[in-house]
C-alpha cells in the first residue's frame, strides 16, 4: 500500500480522572521529522510518544499535540500544620492566662492563620499514565494512518494514469522517429536534384548522409531506458511501502532520458511531443512528493 506524508488523525482517553486529548498532523518532509507538544509536567512522556510515531511513519513532518486536562482529578489533598496550630493555640492560651484575655478564638479563627493549611498534589503514577496515554496515541496514529492510506491510494491511481499518458509520447516518439530519417533522405535527395538534375546525383553519398543523420538523431537507446523507468515506476507503485525516495530517482531518470531525446531530434514534432513529456513529469513530480 501507497502512503501519503500528509494527513491528521485524533484521539481521546481517560488515566483516572484525567483527561487526555492527542492530535497528530503530518506534512511533507524528506526525512521523518516528529515534534511533541505536551504539559511540562508530562514532558517525560516524549520520547515514548516519538518511538509510537516512529513505529507507524517512515517519513513526513509529523507534529503531536497533547492536551491534559486533571480538572476532575481528586489530586489535591489540604493538610493541616498541626505543629504550627499547637504553637498558636499554646501562645493563645497564655496570652489569655497572663493578660486575663477570655479565649474566644475558635476553628474559624485558626484557619485563617497563614500557612496553618499546606496543599499537597498527589503524585503521578508515571507508569499508568504512559501506558493510558500510549493508547489514546495509538487511536491517533490508527486514524492518522487511514488517511494517509486513502490519500496514497488517489496518488497512485493519478500517478498511474500518468504514466500512461507518458508511455503513449513514447510510443508516439518511437513510431516517428524512423519517418525523420526517411524524410530526412526524400529532402536531400530533391534538393540534389534541383542543384545538380538526375544526370549528377550520388544515391552512395545520399545514402551516407542519411545514415550518418540516422545515427545523429538515433533515440533508440533513449527509448529503451525511457520504457524500462516507466515500468519500474510502475512496479514500486504496485509493490507499496515507503517508495517516495526511489520514485525521486526514477523521475530524475525520466527527465534525463527526455533531454536527451529533446536534445537529438530537430523534428518538430518529437520536440512538441517532448514538451509534452516534460509537463508530465513535472506533474509526477509534485505527485510524488507527497508519497512516503
Amino acid at each position: 500500500m501507497i502512503y501519503s506524508m500528509t494527513g491528521y488523525g485524533g484521539g481521546d482517553g481517560l488515566s483516572g480522572k484525567t483527561a487526555l486529548h492527542v492530535e497528530l498532523k503530518s506534512v511533507n518532509n524528506r526525512f521523518l521529522d516528529c515534534s511533541v507538544r505536551l504539559p511540562r509536567s508530562c514532558s517525560f512522556a516524549e520520547e515514548q510518544v516519538k518511538n509510537l510515531v516512529q513505529a507507524r511513519v517512515g517519513r513526513g513532518k509529523v507534529d503531536v499535540f497533547i492536551t491534559v486536562d486533571s480538572s476532575q482529578e481528586d489530586d489535591v489533598q489540604v493538610k493541616l500544620n498541626e505543629p504550627l496550630l499547637k504553637a498558636y493555640k499554646q501562645a493563645v492560651e497564655e496570652m489569655g492566662e497572663k493578660y486575663l484575655i477570655p479565649n474566644d478564638m475558635g476553628a474559624s479563627a485558626y484557619s485563617r492563620i497563614p500557612d496553618i493549611f499546606t496543599l499537597e498534589k498527589k503524585e503521578l503514577d508515571q507508569e499508568v499514565f504512559l501506558a493510558d496515554l500510549s493508547r489514546v496515541v495509538t487511536e491517533a496514529l490508527d486514524t492518522l494512518c487511514a488517511m494517509r492510506a486513502r490519500e496514497g491510494e488517489r496518488l497512485k491511481t493519478d500517478l498511474l494514469g500518468k504514466l500512461e499518458e507518458l508511455e503513449a509520447m513514447r510510443r508516439t516518439v518511437a513510431a516517428r522517429s524512423p519517418e525523420t530519417v526517411r524524410e530526412y533522405r526524400e529532402k536531400l535527395l530533391a534538393r540534389m536534384q534541383e542543384v545538380l538534375g538526375t544526370a549528377g546525383i550520388d544515391e552512395s553519398r545520399i545514402l551516407t548522409e542519411a545514415a550518418l543523420f540516422a545515427d545523429k538523431v538515433a533515440v533508440d537507446e533513449e527509448l529503451v531506458r525511457l520504457d524500462s523507468h516507466l515500468r519500474q515506476f510502475r512496479d514500486l507503485l504496485n509493490s507499496g511501502g515507503a517508495v517516495g525516495r526511489k520514485l525521486d530517482f526514477l523521475i530524475q531518470e525520466l527527465n534525463r532520458e527526455v533531454n536527451t531525446i529533446g536534445s537529438k531530434c530537430v523534428d518538430l514534432d518529437i520536440t512538441k511531443t517532448v514538451v509534452e513529456m516534460k509537463s508530465t513529469i513535472e506533474k509526477i513530480r509534485e505527485q510524488a512528493q507527497n508519497i512516503e
